[in-house]
């Protein structure tokens, strides 16, 4: 009798424990805290038992191959809006009419090279999720929350940084390297979308510096002291990052990548003291949580 009536019971539930489940789900992943093990340890077990190593390494080529494999996928979408994608590209010289290419497969690699890139930056989202799934077990509840916020946030800023780098930076760079001198110059397709491209994705992945530092502040990687007393190193690499990201070594357009990585290397600063200022709280509630219990 009691087997049937808990038959029934979960009969009736049944619609409420469908509604509820993503939210019990989403609890309990986010609940969830790995065992306490110290890296020695880690290691320590590691070349006891290979067969933990393999598992991990296993678990790394499935994400590599979902990947892999929603980049495909979304390559293949762009393909589709590969020619509206260049023509947008080539508005600030004036369109697709003022690219000129002489070469045979030149218009085609350049339609390869944008498919790419923007079926990477559609997939981008999806590959952090990814990434996050490989890490996650070893995460604490508040480094995954952190984590969890962290992956929408980095692909705005990555979005943004695309937007500062074609509404701000790509029109004076193009006046500046098309009429160098006083000589006009026609820009071929493919060299023109690996200039456009590549400013992008630096000027993008830079956008996402200052998450990234504050991420790892809270995970307690980096600390905001470290980072301000080393502002000066942290320019000569950035004046290098500038140089491989465009194609000339000339001060304006270096000016021009250089200014905003500056900016976001101090704002990272400001986040890294922030986070660790968080860490630092939640520490110490869980040293009263546990002095209490």
């Amino acid at each position: 009798m009691r087997r049937l009536l808990k038959s029934i019971w979960r009969v009736i539930t049944a619609p409420v424990r469908l509604v509820t489940w993503p939210y019990r789900r989403l609890r309990d992943f986010i609940n969830y805290e790995p065992e306490d093990t110290d890296t020695a340890e880690v290691f320590s077990r590691a070349f006891q038992e290979p067969a933990v190593l393999l598992d991990h390494l296993e678990a790394l080529r499935k994400h590599l191959f979902r990947s892999i494999i929603a980049l495909a996928i979304t390559t293949g979408v762009s393909f589709i809006f590969a020619p509206r994608i260049l023509d947008f590209l080539a508005r600030p010289i004036g369109g697709l009419e003022a690219l000129q290419a002489i070469e045979v497969t030149e218009s085609v690699g350049a339609f390869m090279r944008i498919s790419l890139l923007t079926g990477f930056a559609i997939a981008l989202p999806y590959i952090g999720f990814e990434l996050f799934a490989f890490i996650n077990p070893g995460l604490k509840r508040g480094e995954r929350v952190l984590v969890v916020v962290a992956l929408p946030i980095a692909f705005l800023l990555f979005l943004t940084g695309i937007a500062f780098t074609y509404f701000v930076l790509l029109e004076p760079a193009l006046n500046f390297l098309l009429h160098f001198m006083g000589i006009n110059t026609i820009p071929r397709p493919s060299n023109y979308v690996r200039f456009v491209t590549s400013l992008m994705l630096w000027i993008g992945l830079a956008f996402e510096f200052p998450l990234v530092i504050y991420v790892l502040a809270g995970l307690g990687v980096v600390r905001a002291g470290s980072l301000a007393r080393g502002w000066r190193y942290a320019i000569v690499v950035i004046a290098i990052i500038a140089a491989a990201a465009t194609p000339t070594v000339d001060p304006v357009n270096m000016s021009l990548v250089m200014a905003p990585m500056i900016v976001l290397y101090f704002v990272s600063v400001v986040l890294a003291a922030i986070a660790q200022a968080g860490r630092r709280r939640r520490a110490a509630r869980t040293a009263a949580s546990e002095a209490a219990s």
